[in-house]
């Protein structure tokens, strides 16, 4: 895949990782254009290659009455107008085969829900909008077997695609990452390492997802460490009133000093040769 065929892409030449990042979902214009904008700042200061991340609609619910979004639509509208504010690519996540032609109206890469990344239908109709497609690696998924996943991207004639990986299940309620899962998945496709969902702590009895935020750094470090060639993290200006996946959300503070120290540590692994 090549980053530089992402629209509006900056500081592709840079020869740091790029950055996913954003909320979990779209919960107003105000909001997505705050987070938005702050990023931008701090990547555009540290020349990190961005796409601005926003779920317009949440489908993987564990209870009835957890927040689904706003409106397809006008999610989907707020997506369009933090891209062309900021002049930043966007990306956000499908969950049936209708979704692939309406989201690739208005984002830049689609992305396939770890869940979802055996539905064949789903992976084939984001392929064939030409847009890039973000595997993300099943929790119940090998390495090796997301080399079939990235095969049916190809194979409908799009190139431009990557894998993320956001850890895999470990007993009930824990994810793990495999760390040599990285060098396996890299021969594929480009890998990026969602960092906060490999943080969560899923199927608690309360039907909220947990999540361990203060291992963030800890991981993110290890991913660049490895060899990622991004990562993705979902951030908030407060955390414990995102409507999603608040538990392992990076607090926006502290997107600046991790960021700043992942740079570093880029150099130095990137002076190893």
């Amino acid at each position: 895949m090549d980053l530089a065929r992402i629209p509006q892409l900056k500081h592709s030449n840079s020869d740091n990782f790029f950055l996913l990042s954003g909320p979990c979902a779209i919960e107003g214009e105000e909001m997505a254009l705050r987070i938005a904008e702050r990023i931008v700042t701090v990547t555009d200061k540290l020349k990190i290659p961005y796409v601005f991340k926003g779920s317009f609609k949440k489908a993987n619910r564990s209870r009835v009455d957890s927040f689904t979004g706003i409106g397809d639509e006008k999610a989907l509208k707020i997506l369009r107008k933090v891209s062309e504010t900021f002049e930043v690519p966007t990306v956000t996540d499908i969950h049936q085969n209708s979704d692939a032609e309406m989201a690739a109206e208005y984002v830049d890469v689609l992305q396939i829900p770890a869940f979802l990344v055996r539905q064949t239908d789903l992976v084939v109709a984001a392929a064939e909008t030409g847009k890039v497609v973000n595997l993300k690696k099943g929790q119940f998924m090998s390495p090796e077997s997301m080399k079939h996943a990235v095969t049916k991207v190809t194979d409908s004639g799009n190139q431009q695609v990557m894998i993320t990986d956001r850890g895999t299940m470990f007993g009930y309620q824990d994810m793990v990452v495999d760390f040599r899962g990285i060098p396996t998945m890299k021969a594929y496709a480009p890998v990026v390492l969602d960092v906060t969902h490999s943080l969560q702590q899923p199927n608690q009895s309360s039907g909220v997802t947990g999540g361990r935020p203060d291992m963030i750094e800890t991981i993110a470090r290890a991913g660049i460490a490895t060899g990622v060639d991004g990562l993705f993290m979902e951030t908030h200006f407060d955390p414990s009133i995102a409507k999603s996946d608040g538990a392992n959300m990076l607090h926006l503070d502290h997107l600046e000093k991790l960021l700043g120290n992942l740079v570093a540590l880029r150099k130095v692994v990137n002076g190893l040769g």
